[in-house]
């Protein structure tokens, strides 16, 4: 069931995110700068109330009741571009349609933890993320439908956009015939104490995702690369469908294969990952380069968007909501530094953007191997 909402949320959300850095430059003239500086606010806002919302969710154990209020936030903020399609609006949505995503995340994850036996938990948030990015595989191609069938014109958008508010809302709806079985609550202390009693192992991890997610750039850019290397904008799109292909595949075999040969050693490939997607994007220049590195990125997006939530519960067993929402929240804070320097660097050329990356992700991966983990969390 929290499959199916995700599904239904990632299919109105993709069907906007496919064609959002395209509509925001192209549609409505802002330039790559501000596009930069909207990314990098609303990734932070997607992780700036993860720590929040996961520790609440430890102290109170109501996961359900914060998960549909996050849910509903997104779909508030896609009520908002439906009706305005101007430049407030929409960095209006997609700051709060981010916000949304960052108060339910960590109290859901903690939710799918609670449910699957530990040693299936990564097939386990395998699978939630491939039913997640299965609806984002049918939202860019709804997209490209509308956008072949009205044109690629500002009316044709707006239409988009009304037609993307309607399975948010039916998510919502599918939240509250989910039967809760509230969490125990956990011992009272404050919300500080709570990360300083989070293991050694978990804050090296979070050190080393923060510095690795210097590396990061919005995903809009590599639309924008795939626009400048000759793809219209309805075929940007289908590329966006594609990545969630490679995604939806990768998933739940990597969450398997993370079972049975340790987490870690997948965790490692992630990086390996980025880094060879941000070389091969520095020397792409025809159309099959593009889709190839597209494919890679959805396998390493497999790995981070849902391993890594795997991993944080095998080392913190009991404040699970509390360690995944620190570490999104963490890794979130540099979203916004990470997305001013890739639109700087994206000014002077996208080479220098990705050359940067790079070096970041190969810094981290040398981080990440080469600490030594306790034998307890070495899965």
């Amino acid at each position: 069931m929290l499959g199916l909402v995700s599904f239904l949320t990632d299919l109105s959300s993709e069907m906007i995110f496919s064609v959002f850095s395209i509509f925001l430059t192209v549609i409505l003239g802002a330039s790559a700068a501000l596009l930069g500086l909207i990314e990098g606010m609303a990734d932070f806002a997607a992780s700036s109330l993860d720590y929040v919302a996961g520790f609440i969710s430890d102290r109170t154990g109501k996961r359900k009741t914060l998960t549909i209020i996050g849910y509903a936030f997104s779909t508030l903020a896609k009520t908002i571009i439906a009706l305005q399609t101007t430049l407030f609006a929409a960095a209006s949505f997609r700051v709060i349609e981010r916000l949304g995503k960052s108060f339910r995340g960590a109290p859901r994850d903690a939710w799918i933890s609670s449910m699957a036996p530990h040693k299936d938990a990564g097939f386990s948030f395998g699978v939630h993320k491939a039913m997640d990015k299965s609806g984002a595989i049918l939202g860019p191609i709804g997209a490209y439908f509308i956008l072949a069938r009205l044109g690629e014109t500002a009316s044709t958008f707006k239409i988009l956009f009304l037609v993307a508010l309607v399975p948010a809302a039916l998510a919502v709806l599918v939240l509250f015939f989910i039967v809760d079985e509230p969490a125990p609550p956990t011992q009272r202390e404050s919300i500080v104490k709570a990360y300083k009693t989070l293991g050694p192992d978990f804050k090296h991890y979070v050190f080393t995702a923060g510095l690795f997610s210097f590396a990061y750039f919005s995903f809009g850019f590599l639309l924008l690369k795939a626009y400048s290397v000759g793809f219209a904008i309805r075929h940007v799109t289908l590329l966006y469908a594609l990545y969630n292909v490679s995604f939806v595949l990768a998933a739940p075999l990597l969450g398997k294969l993370g079972d049975h040969v340790g987490r870690r050693k997948i965790i490692a490939l992630e990086y390996i990952l980025y880094l060879l997607m941000c070389v091969g994007f520095i020397f792409a220049s025809a159309k099959w380069h593009v889709v190839v590195l597209f494919l890679i990125f959805g396998v390493f997006y497999a790995i981070d968007e849902s391993q890594s939530k795997a991993y944080i519960t095998d080392m913190e067993k009991t404040k699970k909501g509390t360690a995944i929402g620190a570490y999104s929240f963490f890794t979130g804070i540099v979203y916004l530094p990470a997305s001013l320097i890739a639109g700087a660097l994206w000014k002077i050329g996208p080479s220098y953007a990705f050359g940067f990356a790079a070096i970041i992700s190969a810094a981290a991966f040398v981080l990440f191997i080469s600490y030594r983990t306790n034998s307890s969390t070495k899965t």
